[in-house]
């Protein structure tokens, strides 16, 4: 009797590939990985007080909403092709199976960019971690920290990260569980605290109207687009839930719901975070020139006071660094899928699988010493965080794009729809999500503050710049020779071998199908 084996393994098969990593995630601890990078309680937090500079009160609030709504449609749009193809590879496979005899070209340019973002990502993470980890020491001992301290703290950081997904990868997805209840419980908490102990609340005309333009700049159009990074940073990392898929159960579901329920739990735990926060600004003044260098230390110190106000920020700690452990693991993974396809320097080392360990203990030791490197810009250049959350959500967002327009493209009427599956709407909202990433794109590479100087330029141009003549120069001078896209790891009768009923299978498929319809 032929064994019979889980259809998600079965359509990895299909698809090419052997099962390698260990299946036992669920569709909750999928999305959790995703939600536990989106982590507002990281990205909103890290950039508070760039928008509260950049368009104050109201940007923050009404720019959450609006970017969530953009994040939507390009996570919808995301969903729809995962369904149809959930591998680690995740988008760098959509794109090369998406893009007909482009594909190669497709796949190189976009798993190239989602890497970069996903470094950027994951030095975002842990160096924001490391800058309010700093504020809390000096709250408590009046520590003068220097710029060298924050970057040995990352490190520290980076390296506690880099061993939990070594040696601890059965805890990740309890880990991730945790910290879902950690984002979610931390915002309630958060947000009665201060609601009830802030004697002097801010009104609701400042939290929902208040302009401010410290920046420089007279346009305030361009100063409000500058205020949207903060949100836009924040809803990233969502296509983590693509990169599990191959540790998911009932994969073609669980991946692209995964994904959707990441952003749209993140802006309503979020909304609640950033009213929170505002409602609680009682002095502007000091909380955009905080004594202890961060606006959000501030806003707790003023609202609930020392005690209340350190342990508020160790739920902050806490969070970001479930977050930041939970970015090493999507970013391993995607450096494991990429180099399976032979796309990386060193690729028969980074898609090594420990035999014990079952973890791909070189790409994640990859992952955080190529976001080490990131972190030391810090050293040259203190608004160096700014361009790292830059180059994070440009390089991630351009990746989250090119499937979607080859979706919308090349495989227009070729697409064949998983479970998940946008009908009608998959058109008109793939090209919003293309329109808005080149916005995107474009906007956060240019200068945040005027007159423009050496120390508060935006070195993303520079960063971005290098990395889009390296990823285009590589194909055309070398890549484009010898790299044909994703590669098989199974030979095709074993491809084609189907344990157990593939009739079964097919009408699982279908049942799937009519229940999401």
């Amino acid at each position: 009797m032929t064994e019979k084996i889980d259809r998600s393994e079965q359509r990895l098969r299909e698809l090419g590939y052997k099962q390698e990593l260990k299946r036992e995630l669920t569709s909750f601890t999928n999305f959790s990985v995703s939600f536990s990078i989106v982590s507002i309680l990281t990205g909103l937090t890290s950039l508070y007080g760039t928008a509260l500079n950049s368009g104050g009160p109201a940007v923050i609030i009404w720019g959450w909403v609006f970017v969530s709504i953009m994040s939507m449609c390009v996570a919808a749009s995301m969903a729809e092709i995962c369904s149809s193809y959930p591998t680690s590879g995740g988008l760098y496979y959509w794109s090369s199976k998406l893009a007909g005899e482009h594909g190669p070209f497709y796949a190189w340019i976009t798993g190239w960019w989602n890497l970069l973002g996903q470094f950027g990502c994951t030095a975002g993470i842990d160096f924001g971690l490391a800058l309010l980890l700093s504020s809390v020491i000096s709250l408590k001992t009046e520590w003068a920290y220097e710029r060298w301290h924050v970057v040995l703290i990352y490190f520290a950081i980076l390296i506690v990260h880099g061993l939990i997904n070594t040696f601890l990868v059965r805890y990740i997805a309890a880990m991730n569980t945790a910290s879902v209840w950690v984002h979610i419980g931390g915002v309630v908490i958060i947000l009665v605290s201060i609601l009830v102990k802030t004697e002097n609340k801010a009104s609701a005309s400042f939290v929902f109207t208040h302009f401010i333009n410290n920046t420089g700049w007279s346009s305030t159009v361009y100063v409000v687009l500058l205020g949207l990074l903060q949100s836009q940073f924040t809803m990233t990392g969502y296509d983590a839930s693509a990169h599990m898929t191959e540790e998911t159960m009932n994969a073609d579901v669980a991946g692209p719901v995964g994904i959707m329920m990441a952003v749209g739990v993140s802006f309503v735990a979020g909304l609640g975070y950033l009213l929170a926060l505002t409602f609680g600004i009682q002095d502007l003044d000091r909380v955009l020139s905080p004594e202890s260098g961060n606006p959000i230390v501030q806003i707790f110190l003023d609202s609930v006071g020392d005690t209340g106000a350190l342990l508020l920020l160790i739920i902050l700690l806490l969070a970001q660094f479930f977050c930041g452990s939970a970015s090493v693991t999507a970013n391993s993974r995607m450096i494991y899928a990429f180099s399976r396809d032979g796309a990386m320097p060193g690729s028969k080392y980074f898609h090594q699988i420990h035999p014990t360990l079952k973890s791909p203990v070189w790409g994640v030791w990859l992952s955080c010493f190529v976001s080490a490197l990131l972190g030391l810009l810090y050293l040259i250049n203190a608004a160096a965080f700014s361009a790292i959350t830059s180059i994070a959500t440009i390089g991630l967002y351009i990746s989250y794009g090119l499937p979607t327009f080859c979706r919308i493209t090349y495989s227009r009427n070729t697409f064949e729809d998983g479970p998940i599956s946008l009908g009608r709407f998959s058109l008109p909202v793939g090209i919003i999500s293309c329109v808005w990433i080149v916005i995107i794109t474009v906007l956060f590479v240019l200068p945040g503050a005027s007159p423009v100087t050496a120390q508060n330029m935006n070195y993303t141009i520079v960063i971005v710049s290098a990395a889009a003549i390296f990823i285009f120069g590589n194909w055309y001078f070398n890549a484009r020779h010898w790299f044909k896209g994703p590669v098989a790891n199974i030979d095709i009768e074993e491809q084609q071998h189907i344990p157990g009923d593939k009739m079964e299978i097919e009408e699982k498929v279908a049942v799937g199908k009519e229940e999401i319809q």
